[in-house]
C-alpha cells in the first residue's frame, strides 16, 4: 500500500533531508529537525505524489488518503494532548504548501484552523485570554475566506479599518476581545453575504477545505508565472504539511519572525533577520506592520528605537542563537529560519537554504570553503552562474550629485533607472514595450510576480527585510526599497509624494537598494569591480573547467569588455556589423549596386583598408588569443536602403536614379532570405567579397605582428555551408589570397547551422580545421521555425507541456543536440583533432553549457557579460560530471 503521509514530531519522524522530492522541501526540514531533537510542532506531510495524483485523476485524492490523514491527526494529538474538534482543549493546526524547490509566497497557507463558535471558547478558557482567541479565529475567518472560499481579504480588512475608525483606535492592539467579536460577527455576515451559506463550523471540513485549496494552488497564476522564471517543472507538484499551531499573539512574551544565519545581501556572517512581539507569521512577510530587528547591532545600525529580540526576549534569544549554530552546521549552507516564541517557549516552524544575492553567494561560498566546512567544488557548484549577471553591471557613482525623494530599508542591492509605474500589470506592459520601469507600490503580494520580474526595482512604502517583496526581489536579483514609510501612494492619481514633494507616473528615478534610497532623475553609473570573492570564484571554476570560453564580439569595446571578463578568444566575429558603419555602409552599398565584378572591385578596394583597421584593432586587444572571424553572411538586401529618404540620398551619392536603385531592391528581394541567397552562397556568387575580407584579416595580422611581436591568431570561418564542395571552393579562393600576402597562420572552418551540414560533417571536415555549430540558426532550421516569430506562439507550447523550454533560449538536446552529437562524431571520425564549438546564443546559457561539456566539445563562446556566467557553468559541468 503507498504510504501518503509522513509524520513528525516528539523527537522522531517518518522522513529525512534526502526524500525533499517526495516530502518537498519544507516537509523533509520538518522531519530533519524533528529528528535532530530540535523544538518543531508536531505534524505530518502528504507527499508530492498526492499532488500528482490529484492533478491526473480529475483533482480526487487517492482512496486510502483519508485514514493516513486521520492516522496523523492521530499522531498529532498524542504529542500535543489535544484533540482536533474539541470544545475544551482544541488542537488547531496550519495548513501550508512545500515544493521541492524554495516558492516564497506563491502558494496558499491557513493557519488557526479548527476554530469555529464554539472552540474558540474552549481556546479562550484554556489560555485564559479571551481576546488572544478572538484575536487568533478572526485571522482564521480572513485567511480561511481568502484561500478557501474565495472572498477577498479587502472585505475584511475593511470591517476592521471601519471599527477602529468608530472608536477612534490607530492600532489592531488597542482591540479589546469585545471589540473583535464584533468584527466576527461582521466577518460571518461578509461571508454570508457573499456565498450565500454560513462560515463553515465542522473542523474536518475546514481540514478537506483547506487541503483541497493549497494542492489547488500549485496551478495558480503566480505560481505558474514563478515556476515559469525558475525553471520549476509542474510535474513536480507540491507536497502539504499539517502541524500544529504555536501562537505568537500570546501576548508580550510571545512573538513571531523569519532569521538568517547569515546576511542574505551581503553574505557577511552575522544574524540577520525580523520578529514581532504579540503577532503570527503572516504579520511579518506581509509587510503590514514594520517589524523590529533580531540583535541589538542590527537595531543600532538602522537607528531604531524599538528594542531588538536580543534586548526584548533575551533568553529566547540566546536559544535562537544557538539553533542558527546547530542547523547551519548541519545543512553546511546559510538558512532561512521561521520561528514563533509562545509564552517564552521557542519553536522552530521551518528552515530551507536560504536565497541570496549573488555578491552574498561569492561571499558564503569563498567564506565557507576557507574554513573547511565546504569543499571548492561545493563552493563552485553553490553560486548560481545565471546570478552573475546582478555583479556585472554599473553600480551609482558616489561622486555623482544626487536628490533623494525617499529613504527607506535596503532590501536588496542593486542600481536601476526607470519610469515610475503603480501597477504590476502596467510594470509588464510597460517593460514589453521596451521601457524601464521601478514598480512603486504600498506592499507587494505574491499576484504582484509578473511586474516585480518586470520592474528595474522594486519600491514599497511597507515591509520590512523579510517581507514579501524583500525576499522575491532578492531572489530575482533585482534592487529594492521596502518600508519607505514616508510615500504616501495615491493609485489613483497614479502619484506618490514626499514631505510635499509629488513624484507622478511616468517620472524618472534612480534606486538604490543597497542603501534604500530614491533619487529624482536618473544619476550617474560607474561599471563594476570584479575582484575579491568574485575573482576567487572564478580563479577555482577555471581550475576545474574542460571547455574554454570564447566571446562573441566584433568592437574593440566588446572585446576590451569580454577579455576583461576572462574570455579566452572570440568566438563569433561578425564581420557584417561592420559594414554597417556609416563611413563604410556607402562604400558597401556602392559595391552592391555595380552592375559587373569590375565595379564590384573598385567598390571593395574602398572597403578593404577600413576593415583592415577594424580586424586590426580586434588583434590588439586579443594580442596571441585565438579569434574566429566569420565572413560576409546576411543577404545583400539588408545593406540597402529602406525609406524614401534613404533612397533619394543613395541615389545622389551613386549617380544612379531612384527608379534604377529600386529596381537593384527588387532584383535582390527574396521572399525567405534566412534560406536565400546568404552566407557562402554570396561567397560562391560574388568571390570577391570573401576574397577582400580574407586580404583584410591577413595584412591586418602582419601589421599587428610588426607592432606588437605577438603573433594573431586567424580562424576563418565560412558561414552557411551545406555541402563540401562548397567549403573547398572558397577555402581555395581564401589559400589564393594568403599566398599573394604572404607570412601568415590562419585556419580555415565552417559553421554548422543546417541540419544536412550537420548529416554530412564527414564530408565536410575533410576541408575544416574547425566546426562551430551556430545553433540560433541550427534550431531555426531544425525546427522549421523564424526566431524572429516564434515568440508570439512558443509561450503556448512551453504552458501546454509541448516543448520543455524555449528552444532559443535552452539548447534542445534531443533534436538540435543530437545533430551536433551526430556532427561532431561524423567530423572527428575524419580528422580526429578538429576543434568544435559553439557560438549561438547558447553559449552563455548554464544548462546548454552542460551540454556542450558532456558532449566533448573544446569550447563554448557568448556575449561578453556572459563570458563569466559560462566559464561558472563550465566548471559546474565539469564537477557534476566528474
Amino acid at each position: 500500500m503507498t504510504k501518503w503521509v509522513y509524520a513528525f514530531g516528539g523527537g522522531n519522524a517518518d522522513g529525512d533531508t534526502s526524500m525533499k522530492n517526495l516530502l518537498g522541501g519544507k516537509g523533509a526540514n520538518l522531519a530533519e529537525m524533528a529528528s535532530l531533537g530540535l523544538p518543531v510542532p508536531p505534524g505530518f506531510t502528504m507527499t508530492t505524489d498526492v499532488c500528482t495524483s490529484y492533478y491526473d485523476n480529475d483533482k480526487t485524492y487517492p482512496d486510502d488518503l483519508t485514514r493516513q490523514v486521520e492516522t496523523g491527526l492521530a499522531h498529532v494529538e498524542k504529542i500535543t494532548g489535544k484533540t482536533f474538534g474539541d470544545t475544551s482543549n482544541p488542537l488547531l493546526v496550519s495548513v501550508r504548501s512545500g515544493a521541492r524547490a524554495s516558492m516564497p509566497g506563491m502558494m496558499d497557507t491557513v493557519l488557526n484552523l479548527g476554530l469555529n463558535d464554539e472552540t474558540v471558547q474552549g481556546l479562550a478558557e484554556l489560555s485564559g485570554d479571551r481576546r488572544f482567541a478572538l484575536d487568533s479565529y478572526r485571522r482564521f475567518i480572513t485567511m480561511y475566506s481568502d484561500v478557501v472560499l474565495g472572498v477577498h481579504h479587502h472585505n475584511f480588512e475593511d470591517i476592521i479599518e471601519q471599527h477602529k475608525d468608530n472608536q477612534g483606535y490607530m492600532l489592531d492592539t488597542e482591540m479589546s476581545a469585545d471589540d473583535w467579536a464584533k468584527v466576527i460577527e461582521g466577518f460571518k455576515e461578509v461571508v454570508r453575504d457573499d456565498l450565500g451559506r454560513d462560515f463553515p463550523q465542522d473542523p474536518k471540513d475546514q481540514l478537506w477545505g483547506a487541503i483541497d485549496a493549497v494542492f489547488g494552488s500549485w496551478m495558480n497564476d503566480r505560481a505558474i508565472v514563478y515556476r515559469r522564471l525558475n525553471d520549476i517543472p509542474a510535474e513536480w507538484g507540491t507536497a502539504v504539511n499539517v502541524q500544529a499551531m504555536v501562537f505568537g499573539n500570546m501576548g508580550e512574551t510571545s512573538a513571531t519572525g523569519v532569521a538568517f544565519t547569515r546576511d542574505p545581501s551581503t553574505g557577511e556572517n552575522k544574524y540577520y533577520g525580523e520578529f514581532l512581539i504579540n503577532a503570527q507569521g503572516e504579520d511579518v512577510v506581509a509587510g503590514i506592520r514594520t517589524p523590529q530587528t533580531l540583535t541589538k547591532i542590527a537595531r543600532e545600525e538602522m537607528g531604531e528605537t524599538n528594542p531588538s529580540m536580543e534586548e526584548a526576549l533575551p533568553d529566547v534569544y540566546k536559544q535562537l542563537a544557538g539553533t542558527f549554530e546547530t542547523l547551519e552546521a548541519h545543512y553546511k549552507d546559510m538558512q532561512d529560519i521561521e520561528f514563533t516564541v509562545e509564552q517564552g517557549s521557542l519553536w522552530l516552524l521551518q528552515t530551507r537554504t536560504g536565497k541570496r544575492t549573488a555578491k552574498a553567494a561569492m561571499r558564503i561560498a569563498v567564506e565557507m570553503a576557507e574554513s573547511g566546512q565546504i569543499t571548492k567544488e561545493q563552493a563552485i557548484l553553490r553560486v548560481d552562474p545565471m546570478s552573475l549577471d546582478q555583479l556585472l553591471h554599473p553600480t551609482l557613482d558616489p561622486e555623482a550629485p544626487r536628490d533623494i525623494v525617499a529613504m527607506g530599508l535596503p532590501a536588496s542591492p542593486g542600481a536601476a533607472i526607470g519610469e515610475v509605474v503603480f501597477s504590476s500589470d502596467e510594470a509588464e506592459a510597460m517593460a514589453k514595450a521596451g521601457k524601464k520601469v521601478i514598480l512603486v507600490r504600498i506592499e507587494t503580494s505574491p499576484e504582484d510576480i509578473h511586474g516585480m520580474h518586470a520592474a528595474e526595482a522594486i519600491v514599497t512604502a511597507r515591509g520590512g527585510m523579510t517581507s514579501h517583496a524583500a525576499v522575491v526581489a532578492r531572489g530575482m536579483g533585482t534592487p529594492c526599497v521596502s518600508g519607505a514609510g514616508e510615500i504616501r501612494i495615491d493609485y489613483e492619481a497614479e502619484k506618490f509624494s514626499v514631505a510635499g514633494r509629488v513624484i507622478n507616473k511616468g517620472d524618472v528615478v534612480t534606486v538604490d537598494g543597497a542603501t534604500g534610497q530614491v533619487f529624482a532623475g536618473e544619476v550617474d553609473m560607474i561599471q563594476p569591480e570584479l575582484s575579491g570573492n568574485f575573482a576567487k570564484i572564478m580563479a577555482w571554476a577555471d581550475e576545474y573547467r574542460t571547455l574554454e570560453v570564447r566571446t562573441n564580439a566584433e568592437t574593440p569595446n566588446d572585446v576590451k569588455t569580454a577579455v576583461g571578463f576572462g574570455a579566452e578568444g572570440i568566438g563569433l566575429c561578425r564581420t557584417e556589423h561592420m559594414f554597417f558603419e556609416a563611413d563604410r555602409l556607402s562604400y558597401f552599398r556602392e559595391m552592391i549596386l555595380a552592375s559587373d565584378k569590375s565595379g564590384r572591385e573598385d567598390a571593395l578596394a574602398k572597403i578593404l583598408p577600413v576593415q583592415r583597421d577594424d580586424f586590426a584593432a580586434i588583434f590588439r586587444i586579443m594580442e596571441d588569443r585565438p579569434c574566429t572571424i566569420r565572413l560576409l553572411d546576411p543577404p545583400l538586401h539588408e545593406f540597402l536602403p529602406h525609406t524614401e529618404s534613404d533612397i533619394e540620398s543613395v541615389a545622389m551619392a551613386t549617380g544612379l536614379s531612384t527608379s534604377e536603385l529600386m529596381a537593384r531592391a527588387r532584383d535582390l528581394h527574396e521572399s525567405n532570405p534566412m534560406l536565400g541567397h546568404r552566407g557562402c552562397r554570396l561567397g560562391i556568387s560574388y568571390p570577391e567579397i570573401y576574397e577582400m575580407q580574407a586580404r583584410a584579416i591577413f595584412e591586418a595580422q602582419k601589421l599587428v605582428e610588426s607592432e606588437t611581436g605577438k603573433k594573431p591568431v586567424a580562424e576563418i570561418m565560412v558561414p552557411l555551408v551545406s555541402s563540401a564542395k562548397e567549403l573547398e571552393i572558397l577555402k581555395n579562393a581564401i589559400e589564393h589570397v594568403s599566398d599573394d600576402v604572404g607570412g601568415v597562420e590562419f585556419t580555415v572552418g565552417t559553421m554548422i547551422e543546417l541540419p544536412r551540414a550537420a548529416l554530412r560533417a564527414g564530408d565536410i571536415a575533410e576541408h575544416a580545421a574547425f566546426f562551430s555549430f551556430g545553433t540560433n540558426d541550427l534550431t531555426q532550421t531544425t525546427f522549421g521555425l523564424s526566431r524572429d516569430d516564434a515568440g508570439k506562439f512558443l509561450p503556448d507550447y512551453v504552458a501546454q507541456g509541448i516543448m520543455e523550454k524555449d528552444p532559443f533560449v535552452t539548447l534542445d538536446q534531443d533534436g538540435v543536440g543530437d545533430l551536433i552529437s551526430i556532427a561532431k562524431d561524423r567530423g572527428r571520425a575524419v580528422k580526429s583533432d578538429i576543434k568544435l564549438g559553439i557560438c549561438g546564443e547558447h553559449g552563455g546559457d548554464p544548462a546548454s553549457i552542460s551540454f556542450c561539456h558532456n558532449t566533448g566539445l573544446d569550447y563554448v563562446s557568448c556575449s561578453p557579460y556572459r563570458v563569466p556566467i559560462a566559464r561558472l557553468a563550465a566548471a559546474q559541468a565539469a564537477i557534476r560530471q566528474s
